[in-house]
């Protein structure tokens, strides 16, 4: 019997796939190559490999570019993957305004529109894809969507921001509209992404990235992995009980974020400079710290604040590494060396405090990275 299940054209449908696939990704691993590379590569026979690349030429994967560079014998032709063939969508959900980029698989941005946010989100999402995706609707492989708050199997809670606290599956409900993979998630884990990929951090394969504004987010990478917890909630330090403050009633707001984020610093701003709402809180405070001293006391007790929290993940974790990323950005480096200084009095193993440096960007860098990896997915077999 399993022998005629292994012949049904089933199994051989299938089994041509996982074969096109390996040759997919081989091709877009290796960029340039030919077709004696993609056979040694993925290990298909020569026929087998001819066949399929005759196949990816006329489907646009491939594109001839002639003898390679001289060798024993015959020159090779050479093949150069088309980064246009796969093409993702990187969709941010920072409200008030929603971003989507569409990019190609070297991440490269070939359409791109901020606009307003409201209304339903799943709708709101497909409509913008769709419109910059165009006529290259066949070349989508894959979306990721930033949401400032916790998703679990691409279910999103705990984003009042957005109108989401209890869980709404808005990656299935995408997903069955577009009809490609999509892939969601805290837009703060997309942050830490896209720094290991193409910003502060990517020279490490460890690192915690601590994200202040509205709210106050982390993003932990772990031997190169972004971790997420069994509900998707790690990373929510906001709502550590790091202050001795009274509790107050669930909003979605976390205490420690209540008395720290951007919105607290905000307020207390205001009061100590009375006058207009400071753009940029976290520098305006630096600044006025330097001839006030209520201001100086008060950015002390922010400093102090943040070093505790990242003090209390360091114990845990030992990342090695700490982005501020956001607000906490803003820092000068006399800001930066006083965080520094009061983790190194504490902290059981070194850990470098550095700035993020993508800012906006992060969140692209790392959704792109999203969505390459479930593009095109090499499945297993039965």
């Amino acid at each position: 019997m399993s022998d005629r299940a292994s012949t049904s054209p089933v199994s051989r449908e299938r089994s041509r796939e996982i074969k096109r696939l390996s040759v997919i990704l081989a091709a877009r691993q290796a960029r340039l190559l030919s077709r004696v590379d993609l056979a040694e590569m993925t290990g298909l026979p020569a026929a087998t490999v001819t066949a399929l690349v005759r196949e990816l030429i006329a489907e646009g994967y491939l594109i001839e570019r002639g003898p390679g560079a001289p060798t024993t014998g015959r020159p090779r032709e050479m093949l150069k993957f088309n980064p246009r063939a796969e093409l993702v969508a990187a969709v941010s959900l920072e409200p008030p305004r929603i971003s989507c980029e569409i990019a190609d698989s070297e991440g490269a941005i070939i359409a791109h529109r901020t606009a307003r946010f409201g209304g339903d989100v799943v709708e709101t999402v497909c409509t913008f894809v769709l419109d910059l995706v165009g006529d290259n609707l066949p070349s989508l492989r894959g979306v990721a969507i930033a949401v400032p708050g916790v998703s679990t199997n691409g279910a999103v809670r705990l984003a009042p921001s957005v109108g989401l606290v209890e869980a709404w599956p808005i990656g299935e409900s995408v997903q069955q509209r577009l009809g490609v993979p999509v892939v969601v998630d805290n837009d703060v884990n997309l942050m830490a992404a896209g720094e290991c990929v193409a910003g502060a951090g990517a020279d490490v394969a460890n690192l915690l990235l601590i994200h202040v504004a509205d709210g106050i987010g982390a993003g932990l990478v772990l031997d190169g992995k972004v971790r997420r917890g069994a509900s998707g909630a790690a990373g929510e330090v906001g709502f550590m009980p790091l202050d001795a403050a009274p509790a107050r009633s669930y909003s979605g707001v976390g205490e420690f974020e209540a008395r720290w984020s951007v919105n607290a610093i905000t307020e207390r701003l205001v009061a100590l400079h009375p006058g207009r709402r400071p753009e940029s809180p976290v520098r305006e405070l630096i600044q006025l710290a330097a001839t006030s001293k209520p201001a100086r006391e008060y950015l002390d007790e922010v400093l102090d604040a943040w070093a505790r929290l990242i003090l209390s993940c360091v114990c845990v974790i030992d990342p090695g590494m700490v982005l501020l990323s956001g607000a906490a950005a803003e820092l000068d480096d006399a800001a930066l060396e006083q965080i520094q200084s009061l983790l190194a009095a504490k902290t059981p193993a070194p850990t470098e405090v550095r700035r993020a440096t993508l800012g906006d960007q992060a969140v692209l860098h790392g959704a792109i990275s999203y969505a390459l990896s479930a593009a095109v997915p090499l499945p297993s077999l039965p």
